[in-house]
């Protein structure tokens, strides 16, 4: 059955037509609470810029919709669906700069966004398309919050930020890079600013345990770990020499190693620096602090960088030897791990060793290795010596005794500490969500307490919120969730304010209002006063919800876009529960995923989810590279846009080739040049099939397959499940390469060979499986036909694998039947992406294989 009237492979008409037949089909429609079984296909949404997609984007996409389809045809009702990443920075700069309200811009980034992905022919069900700009979509991001601000996990504090003078704004830390902004590369500073901060240090152990059970790469689970940072050991309280009853309280997991403290050090931003600094120390002091304050906690911690610090002329006094001890500031720690100070013992750290080695402190060795000689540093477990009491003992159980004895004396405690942080979670941006608080006096406050029930009291924390404004303190409280979503005001300026607050502060209409104590309604400052004790005045909180926000949740709103009473159905997610595999860049294996771990797993507290974590089964992509080796920029010149690919070669041809490039979690160079050899695949699958007349090839039989070809076909169907089943998307491909080639050798080939050809295909190359599908009289769609089953009595022997080499060095390898030909290898192995860059250009002068083993193209 023809569908476009091509006699040739025109992919620029087939295409289109059936991606417009898949959408007004709603051949991609998920199911709620079907019969069937689900799988969960989802995609780390994009951040919709300006500058559109570059073919590196696409990968992970391609990736989930050869799952999605392939799961479809193995009978499950599958959800694969899209959406935007949308609030940020990028969009407001840029309105700053153009003065183009950001939600135009955004708006027209997601339409260019949507039609670049429409042409890859995704099986994406679009009628669960979302936002987190659109105020169905953060008017519940808004309701999370505010079960985190009742359950007492939302606080305000000062705390230090980048602060970026340029930009007049706050920057997050991944939004610096070496000292400087990554929007505009203009250098930043540290300041203290009021800001809400999430207690994700509350579910620190919760988000340790929940890492046991996932199936996500081992090397990302270690940096969640390290980033969590769980250790156990003593808080040990120094006392200051000269300052009566005042301690200097450190964290140390070595206890056993307070014989051979030195010196202490202590954060350039502790707030004992300027009580214990002497006077003829303060200049030195008050300089190295202010060079501090100018680099990130990356810089300040690299173990690899020389070691810095002064002396603050103050001591404090070791509490097991009663020695005095000097106090140094150096920026290698961190005001935000630990208690901002450290005893630092040199014989058994490293990064003491140096710091000591570099200042000429005195190095004194308290553990001694049972080996005959000790190399210092020594850090591992050994034999106490110069410890008083404690020396000839094994250091381990020296530990316990002496956090006893610690704790009987009043100078320390054992405990646990985290080098996670709490999660600052404003930002002084205009484009974001507004945070669903207001605040008031304590006088009104206290009047709220005093209300029955209603929808301020109900979600009103135990403990009140606070914060210093002029000589005032204000208490925060929460916008009802009735009267969400709570919106931007529209504005016409989207500068900063300059002086750290967002531009919302800017805004008295919207920030100055009469707030209802008992039912949360706000009306402008700018009308009558409402009659009645229950108006008061207030203002709005003025910081806005970080990116990270709407990026924590979306995997649930997938389930149930349209919903207005809740942010999902519980029945609907009970259904398809969390993501049977979820897709992204390595660059998100921390944040992004610790954030969303976090409020998923509350919300499995409250009772608003079942599923304990959001996402089970995780995979990285790797990168696609430019052609120039480097990563894809637009300062580079290198990168290359999706839309001129798909021009001269089509969707699936780019959809093969980005699979066939190699592993999927490799880093690969891109090469247009390369691309036409999967161009040449499917035209030579066509021609397989269609004639020059547009008419079935008259090789295309109804009998029976001869036993080779069967032998080969059911080979094929196994190996490509199993790859698919692997992601070894690669080695499916070269699989079917030389299927085809034997099928193109053959006299006759069955249909229900060429039939189960496309079926394995067509996850992988939708569009040109769908349009010979219907010509060889498969009713539409192929999507929904079954997948096909090798039959394991007529499968072929083992198979072998085959290194490829250019000129006698290693360029890649393929695995292939037993049985398969010179011929076939040899073009297996030519076609390969690696080989290809290395032959380019080049005279192919002769052609070695070594049978089962090797393969040797000799090129100049």
């Amino acid at each position: 059955m023809s569908t476009t009237n091509c006699n040739t492979y025109e992919f620029s008409k087939i295409e289109p037509h059936w991606q417009e037949y898949w959408e007004t089909q709603n051949t991609f429609q998920a199911i709620d609470n079907a019969d069937q079984p689900k799988y969960y296909a989802l995609d780390m949404f994009p951040y919709p810029s300006g500058a559109g997609l570059h073919i590196g984007h696409p990968e992970g996409y391609t990736a989930s919709d050869i799952l999605a389809r392939y799961k479809k045809a193995n009978g499950y009702n599958v959800l694969h669906p899209m959406g935007w990443d949308a609030f940020g920075l990028p969009a407001e700069q840029y309105a700053v700069k153009t003065g183009t309200h950001p939600s135009i811009t955004t708006k027209t980034n997601v339409e260019n966004f949507r039609r670049q992905i429409k042409r890859f022919g995704f099986s994406i069900d679009w009628d669960r398309e979302i936002n987190t700009t659109a105020p169905n979509y953060f008017r519940w991001t808004q309701w999370i919050f505010l079960q985190l601000f009742k359950h007492g996990l939302a606080f305000v504090d000062e705390r230090p930020v980048w602060w970026c003078p340029h930009l007049r704004a706050v920057l997050a830390n991944e939004e610096v890079v070496d000292g400087k902004s990554e929007v505009g590369n203009h250098p930043v500073e540290r300041r203290n600013l009021r800001q809400f901060v999430l207690r994700i240090t509350a579910y620190a152990d919760k988000l340790l345990q929940g890492l046991d059970g996932l199936d996500w790469p081992d090397s990302t689970k270690r940096q969640q770990t390290a980033w969590i940072g769980r250790s156990e050991g003593a808080e040990v309280d120094f006392a200051i020499d000269g300052q009566d009853g005042k301690n200097l309280t450190v964290y140390t997991t070595r206890p056993d190693t307070l014989f051979g403290a030195t010196y202490m050090v202590v954060a350039p931003e502790h707030p004992i620096v300027s009580e214990i600094t002497t006077p003829e120390n303060q200049a030195a002091v008050e300089d190295y602090i202010r060079q501090a304050a100018l680099k990130s906690d990356l810089d300040r911690t690299d173990l690899a960088k020389e070691k810095s610090g002064v002396p603050t002329g103050g001591q404090c006094i070791n509490p097991v030897n009663g020695e005095k001890i000097p106090v140094w500031v150096a920026d290698y720690v961190l005001m935000g791990y630990g208690t901002g100070a450290i005893m630092a013992v040199p014989a058994h750290d490293d990064r003491d060793f140096e710091f000591a080695e570099q200042f000429n402190i005195t190095i004194r060795q308290v553990i001694e290795s049972p080996d005959a000689d000790t190399e210092l540093p020594f850090t591992a477990v050994g034999t106490m010596m110069n410890s008083g009491e404690y020396t000839g003992m094994n250091s381990d159980d020296c530990k316990r005794q002496i956090i006893e004895k610690l704790e009987a004396n009043n100078q320390g405690k054992a405990a646990v500490n985290y080098k996670l942080r709490d999660w600052i979670f404003s930002r002084q941006r205009y484009w974001g969500e507004p945070i669903p608080v207001v605040w008031v006096s304590k006088e009104d406050y206290d009047q709220a307490t005093q209300l029955p029930a209603g929808p301020v009291r109900d979600m009103m924390p135990e403990s009140p919120v606070t914060t210093h404004r002029e000589d005032d303190i204000l208490y925060a409280l929460p916008v009802p969730t009735s009267h969400l979503p709570l919106k931007l005001p529209e504005v016409e300026n989207y500068q900063p304010s300059g002086n750290g607050e967002s531009p919302l502060a800017t805004q008295p209409e919207w920030l100055n209002i009469y707030f209802n104590l008992r039912t949360g309604e706000a009306l402008s400052q700018n009308e009558t006063r409402p009659e009645g004790d229950d108006w008061v005045k207030a203002t709005r909180e003025t910081n806005t919800m970080p990116q990270w926000a709407g990026s924590c949740w979306y995997h649930l709103r997938y389930l149930d876009p349209k919903n207005s009473d809740a942010p999902v159905d519980i029945e609907k997610e009970k259904y398809w529960g969390s993501p049977d595999f979820y897709i992204g860049g390595a660059e998100h294996a921390v944040l992004h995923l610790l954030y969303a771990r976090f409020w998923h797993i509350f919300l499995h507290d409250i009772g608003a989810v079942t599923t304990p974590e959001p996402y089970q089964r995780l995979f990285h992509q790797g990168l696609i590279l430019g052609e120039d080796g480097n990563k894809m920029s637009k300062s580079l010149g290198n990168v290359v846009s999706p839309d001129d690919i798909i021009d001269k070669y089509g969707a699936d041809a780019l959809r093969l080739y980005e699979m066939f490039l190699g592993p999927l979690d490799a880093v690969k160079p891109w090469s247009t040049e390369n691309i036409q050899g999967i161009s040449r695949f499917l035209r030579k699958l066509w021609n397989l099939i269609i004639d020059d007349n547009g008419q079935i090839q008259t090789k295309i039989s109804e009998g029976p397959e001869t036993p080779e070809t069967e032998k080969i076909l059911h080979e094929t169907i196994q190996k490509v499940t199993d790859d698919i089943e692997h992601l070894h998307f690669n080695t499916a491909i070269s699989q079917l390469m030389i299927l085809l080639n034997h099928l193109q050798k053959a006299d006759k080939v069955a249909k229900s060979t060429v039939e189960d050809f496309l079926k394995l295909l067509a996850p992988m190359a939708p569009h040109i499986t769908e349009e010979l599908w219907a010509r060889i009289g498969g009713e539409p769609s192929i999507v929904n036909q079954s997948w096909p089953q090798f039959d394991e009595s007529k499968l072929g022997a083992a198979e072998i694998t085959v290194v490829f080499q250019v000129n006698g060095k290693m360029r890649g390898e393929g695995t292939f039947p037993e049985t398969a030909t010179k011929d076939e290898i040899l073009t297996t192995a030519k076609a390969s992406p690696r080989v290809q860059s290395f032959i380019e250009g080049k005279t192919i002068r002769k052609e070695i294989y070594v049978p089962g083993k090797i393969v040797n193209i000799v090129a100049n």
